[in-house]
């Protein structure tokens, strides 16, 4: 369960104060697949940060199960955001010299998983993204955009997170491919428990997911 209270960020910008966020509160239930919509600039990207413990609230609080993560400690996050959330980024960020499968065993190597077990559970997501075979050995610039998509995917899970925190991930995708990975999402959510929370513009997508936020200058409006 994912518990969002009164959650405000302000930024100094020149001599006055912006507010990205503005006393949010929500909750998203284990297993629940959820989008962020809003207008650019309306404070999206901003709550995604504060929600994977990247950035900490001015006011309010993030709860994720047990854990107040917008009072953690460094050391607290770093260790939520390596067992507990994974994130999926629009522009992919895979490391270009690295293999498919690699990719995917980075996160768990920094986590000290053993060898032989990385190179498992990196082919066993990769498999389940739905990249197989040959493709595990293809470094990024031979794989589709929307492949590539889906190996950020499998890396995102290979600490096992209850929550996955995607930021357009569709966004760099045709249309046919980004139906693709919408579905791959929600099949995660639903059939593998884990808490799904996507930031989109596209409003089709957004109507698709079991619950949606919407964004107007930092205050939730809907």
């Amino acid at each position: 369960m994912i518990e969002v209270q009164g959650l405000t960020k302000r930024f100094k910008s020149g001599d006055e104060g912006v507010v990205a966020v503005d006393d949010v509160s929500f909750s998203v239930p284990d297993g629940q697949f959820a989008s962020i919509v809003g207008m650019s600039g309306s404070g999206k990207s901003t709550l995604m940060s504060m929600l994977g413990g990247l950035d900490k609230p001015s006011a309010g609080s993030v709860r994720v199960d047990d854990q107040i993560i917008s009072s953690s400690s460094d050391r607290e996050l770093i260790t939520y955001r390596r067992n507990k959330v994974g994130f999926v980024f629009q522009s992919f960020n895979l490391i270009p010299n690295l293999t498919a499968l690699e990719n995917v065993m980075l996160p768990m190597e920094f986590a000290g998983t053993a060898k032989a077990a990385r190179a498992t559970r990196a082919a066993a997501l990769l498999d389940q993204v739905g990249l197989k075979g040959e493709k595990h050995a293809r470094k990024p610039s031979r794989l589709s955009g929307g492949e590539q998509q889906r190996v950020a995917i499998a890396r995102a899970l290979g600490n096992k997170p209850s929550v996955l925190l995607a930021d357009e991930p569709t966004g760099n995708l045709d249309t046919k491919t980004g139906r693709l990975i919408f579905d791959l999402l929600k099949q995660l959510s639903h059939e593998a428990g884990v808490t799904v929370i996507i930031v989109t513009h596209d409003l089709t997508i957004a109507q698709r997911t079991d619950v949606t936020f919407t964004l107007e200058d930092g205050k939730l409006v809907a």
